[in-house]
């Protein structure tokens, strides 16, 4: 594995770390010094871009990342090698959708210098140095697919879901080494740290790209449950299996795939989406028991094939406002997002979006930024009143949007 760059030095105030309060949706660990700007990295899978957002208010564009500096050699790599090849291929013509997935997710290291980004079609997780562009390291991870990451809330580790190899790598931030790994259920994708840092919770969502899609059919998925392992050692803690839960309240023909999902403020509840539902469940840690499920209005105007929908995802995205009153839920298939108030469940208006992929919270609380892949653009919706605030061009099909800092000078390192 290459050495790392040579811009590693830190001053004191950089080194500090964002406090375990923040949401666990949130990007690294943020210093609290005048030396650092937050920002949102917007993930342009199909461009091997990223975008970098002011965090609030008019979202405005500041910058742009090549998060691809080593494609030629990368490709170089993969065409002599007729497996990878054939992975590579696979990858395109399934989950990409005809495109090759160059950037799925990022996070920012604590001191702003670098961004962390996992490329599925390069099967591995990178560091970016956010001044020259250049690679820090890079770390290939087993199997031919990398996924879905998530941060420490101290900043210092980042797990990525090997998804063709049902493991979770652990590495740390700076260096790329690998602290340790777990295996999962089949296809791990999602990723949560509490905010302690002591749990880490993964949820493997099976076989996405299959056409077995009926309910009747749903065995041929795969073994799909949430791993909790010691954050530390990396042993398992316990597995939940949603589809004893479901099947309890009589959810016999819902998917048991845990999609995006989001912890309350005292993490006590769990929010999360499934495979082809156009809604949510709520499930109770202590009870060990799902306690709400709320469904969502469809459109009309898409198709009720389970087949057409895109890697069996019809909801992908949610986000819960800091103060835990809110949720945010874009409605991938049904092209809207809405704002649900926790306590009733009472959705908002369906704010007209194009095939929304993700839902963040922004940096000062106040919005939930959506992908819209379909239209190539972020929006942000007011989570006090529901309303669509502001719509920002991005690069080729966003998805993955993450809180994170740059230097307070940054500018962009590539015209790309």
């Amino acid at each position: 594995m290459p050495v790392i760059g040579a811009r590693r030095l830190r001053t004191l105030a950089a080194a500090l770390v964002l406090t375990v309060t923040v949401p666990a949706t949130a990007a690294s660990a943020a210093p609290d010094t005048a030396a650092l700007r937050e920002v949102l990295f917007v993930g342009n899978n199909w461009d091997g871009t990223a975008d970098v957002l002011r965090s609030s208010g008019d979202f405005a564009r500041i910058g742009r990342i090549d998060v691809v500096p080593d494609k030629d050699r990368r490709m170089a790599e993969i065409n002599a090698d007729p497996i990878k090849w054939i992975y590579f291929m696979a990858i395109r013509n399934s989950v990409g959708e005809g495109h090759d997935q160059f950037v799925d997710d990022m996070y920012s290291t604590p001191d702003g210098t670098s961004v962390v980004v996992s490329r599925p079609s390069f099967a591995d997780v990178v560091s970016i140095d956010l001044a020259t562009g250049a690679l820090n390291w890079r770390f290939p991870v087993s199997g031919y697919r990398s996924d879905h990451m998530a941060v420490s809330p101290d900043g210092t580790r980042v797990a990525v879901s090997a998804s063709t190899s049902n493991t979770v790598h652990v590495l740390d931030i700076d260096t790329g080494r690998e602290l340790g790994k777990f295996g999962t259920g089949d296809k791990p994708h999602e990723n949560i740290f509490t905010q302690d840092g002591k749990y880490l919770y993964n949820m493997a969502i099976g076989d996405v790209n299959t056409q077995t899609d009926a309910p009747w059919l749903d065995w041929t998925k795969g073994n799909r449950y949430i791993t909790v392992v010691d954050a530390s050692t990396f042993q398992r803690v316990k597995v939940i299996d949603m589809r004893q839960r479901l099947d309890a309240i009589g959810l016999t023909g819902y998917s048991d795939a845990v999609r995006p999902a989001v912890f309350s403020p005292d993490e006590s509840k769990l929010y999360f989406q499934v495979s082809f539902f156009h809604g949510f469940f709520e499930y109770d840690l202590a009870t060990d028991r799902i306690t709400r499920t709320k469904t969502l209005p469809k459109n009309p105007a898409t198709d009720d094939d389970r087949t057409t929908f895109v890697n069996d995802s019809r909801h992908h995205g949610l986000s819960m406002s800091p103060d835990g009153r809110k949720l945010c839920v874009a409605g991938t298939m049904d092209d809207y997002a809405t704002v649900v108030d926790r306590a009733t469940l009472q959705e908002g208006p369906l704010v007209t979006v194009s095939k929304p992929y993700w839902a963040t919270v922004s940096g000062d609380g106040r919005s939930c930024v959506v992908s819209e892949s379909g239209t190539d653009q972020v929006t942000a919706i007011d989570f006090a009143t529901g309303q669509k605030q502001v719509s920002v061009p991005v690069g080729d099909h966003p998805q993955r949007v993450r809180l994170g800092h740059v230097e307070s000078d940054w500018t962009s390192p590539t015209a790309r």
